[in-house]
């Protein structure tokens, strides 16, 4: 029976990977977990203790393992110290197919963290399967959670669009690139591109009361944003991914998901429809 790795299972989309392969009679899963303990408590299979930056963790952790899911840990940077290692031991062991999550644009950008990894996966003797994904629905469910629920949506994009996708999407491309052992690179995103105004417009009609677009300048956001999270590294890879949507440089619409799902990725209002429970408040 083939065994898949799910990395990244507490995650936005690693928990919709774990949780959909474990329907699958014909799989088996283990989940891989910095802590193992909570992850038993959310997945009904073998859990282990997995560190990419701990090489002690490797040997259990991808013992009898066909097929991973790969998703970077988003404090992890410096790939060929802290992620490449830990990759080639999953070579090592047998792995014969990577899914690897990584993000829209990285075919452009070789300097940032996941197209380092796809480099290194390109190099290897492994099937590979990318997913070059967009900027998740869900980002407004969580980071923007509070700030919806109180009316407004605070972010530097201008009048940028954004091709939003759906992480459920996304999860469904994941398992039917391991289910299928589909290879190749595929850039996930929306059926449309949307900007701001559009996404305020459509959260007010579902939510039936108005959230405003507030655009505020980089510097500004970047100041309220510390203030919410303390976290200087992550405010700053927001202001670039809000940056990149004002530039035009986020917009980009695909069929891929239509190629790997044989259907339309959900719709920006359906989603908005199926969580408006998260922004009540």
């Amino acid at each position: 029976m083939t065994q898949v790795l799910v990395t990244g299972a507490t995650g936005t989309v690693g928990s919709l990977v774990a949780d959909r392969l474990l329907d699958r009679a014909e799989l088996t899963v283990r989940v891989a977990s910095r802590s193992p303990a909570s992850a038993r408590k959310r997945f009904d299979c073998e859990v282990t203790r997995f560190d990419f930056t701990d090489p002690t963790t490797y040997r259990e952790t991808f013992r009898g393992v066909d097929r991973l899911f790969l998703v970077r840990p988003p404090a992890i940077s410096r790939v060929r110290r802290d992620i490449v290692p830990a990759l080639a031991a999953a070579v090592g062991a047998g792995v014969e197919q990577v899914v690897f999550l990584s993000v829209l644009g990285a075919g452009r950008n070789r300097v940032i963290p996941h197209a380092r990894i796809e480099s290194w996966l390109a190099s290897s003797d492994v099937d590979t399967t990318v997913l070059r994904a967009s900027f998740f629905m869900q980002n407004l469910t969580t980071t923007h959670r509070n700030e919806i629920r109180d009316g407004e949506l605070f972010v530097p994009a201008g009048s940028g669009e954004t091709s939003f996708v759906d992480a459920r999407d996304v999860a469904d491309c994941a398992v039917a690139a391991l289910t299928e052992h589909r290879t190749g690179t595929y850039d996930i995103t929306g059926s449309a591109a949307l900007d701001y105004s559009e996404v305020c417009r459509i959260l007010s009609t579902v939510l039936d009361r108005e959230i405003q677009y507030a655009d505020p300048s980089l510097p500004r956001f970047l100041v309220r944003r510390y203030r919410i999270d303390h976290d200087p590294a992550k405010v700053f890879v927001m202001g670039g991914i809000y940056t990149t949507a004002r530039l035009g440089l986020a917009d980009r619409v695909t069929d891929d998901v239509q190629e790997l799902l044989g259907r339309e990725p959900i719709a920006f209002e359906s989603f908005a429809r199926d969580y408006r429970d998260r922004w009540k408040k």
